[in-house]
């Protein structure tokens, strides 16, 4: 048992000593995180303008661009300073702002991948009703319901963990405040926060885990029934930029809980971190734009037209602020029709 003390502020000792290397993972980490923030501004940019985009798919497609610049943007700035300046203080309500918006971030993500499968589980499954039973009641109601959840799912565990007496040891064995970091500087038996924590992080991930891998089972058995190769090759690119995103989030996940965290050194937990904070939000707008043929011809199209404003000295079209809003009205019009 350490001494207790009032902790009013936090040590991140980010990544350690790396022998001089932390000017290069600075300039690579950097890229990543601008990578991130373009690509996904510009998926969010291309469906507000683009009439062909403004549906179900893409509306939902939004809500995730607009998650991913706020997820890897609650740890970055943060490692990013570790990166350059070395251990960095954060305050305590710092610590809990971004335990709990880094948290609620990973909920979100989510329920609306799961929210996505079932959106192309009704296009693939059910093509007559599709435009009938997703419509702008139903596109509302699934991303609001995935960003409530996700915003109050870590509500009882942060009240939990940072409630608990604090020795004098600050210091946090990582480049953000995780759980297991800062569980490791309780002063007291940590074993109720670890158990609830486990029961609702299992209760959120593996829920939607198994909806998503139900609906791409009945994917897969509709598919298959399509008489044409050309027919069953469309349908299966409707969802392969979905199916790699939820392959690489997943699978990160997996990872990291098939590992138990007694037996996690700090660099391997900090480096299944890297991962899933950094590396998957990166990837997946280079995912949905390379592999997607209607957003590829949408940047093309913008690009035109942006191209064609500027030879004639005419102000380019003015981005749509309210893509949310917009893409649920053109889904709502497209079940009326």
């Amino acid at each position: 048992m350490g001494n207790l003390t009032t902790i009013k502020e936090f040590l991140l000792l980010g990544f350690g000593s790396l022998h001089g290397l932390q000017f290069f993972l600075f300039g690579i980490f950097l890229g990543m995180y601008v990578v991130t923030l373009l690509g996904n501004l510009l998926i969010l940019i291309v469906i507000s303008l683009d009439r062909n985009l403004q549906t179900p798919m893409y509306f939902f497609l939004s809500n995730f661009s607009f998650l991913e610049i706020w997820y890897t943007t609650s740890i970055a700035p943060k490692m990013l300073q570790t990166l350059l300046f070395g251990p960095k203080m954060i305050s305590f309500v710092g610590c809990v702002v971004q335990f709990y918006f880094f948290g609620s971030m990973a909920v979100v993500e989510c329920f609306l991948l799961t929210a996505m499968s079932y959106d192309r589980y009704l296009a693939i499954c059910s093509p007559l009703q599709y435009p009938s039973l997703m419509n702008l009641h139903t596109c509302v109601l699934l991303a609001g319901g995935s960003w409530l959840g996700g915003f109050l799912t870590p509500v009882v565990t942060v009240a939990m963990t940072f409630q608990l007496p604090f020795c004098a040891t600050y210091k946090i064995d990582h480049f953000f405040c995780d759980l297991a970091p800062v569980l490791k500087l309780a002063c007291s038996d940590t074993e109720t926060v670890e158990k609830t924590t486990f029961l609702l992080a299992s209760f959120v991930t593996m829920v939607p885990f198994l909806l998503t891998v139900a609906s791409y089972m009945h994917i897969v058995a509709a598919v298959l029934r399509i008489p044409s190769a050309a027919g069953k090759q469309r349908a299966f690119a409707t969802c392969s930029s979905h199916l790699t995103v939820v392959t690489l989030y997943y699978g990160a996940l997996g990872t990291v809980y098939a590992i138990p965290s007694a037996t996690q050194t700090a660099v391997l937990n900090k480096t299944f971190s890297l991962f899933y904070t950094v590396v998957t939000p990166m990837v997946n707008p280079i995912v949905y734009s390379l592999r997607n043929k209607d957003v590829q011809k949408a940047v093309r199209q913008l690009m035109s037209q942006w191209a064609s404003a500027k030879g004639s000295s005419g102000p380019p079209p003015p981005p749509g602020s309210l893509f949310v809003l917009r893409t649920a009205w053109a889904s709502m019009k497209d079940a009326r029709h």
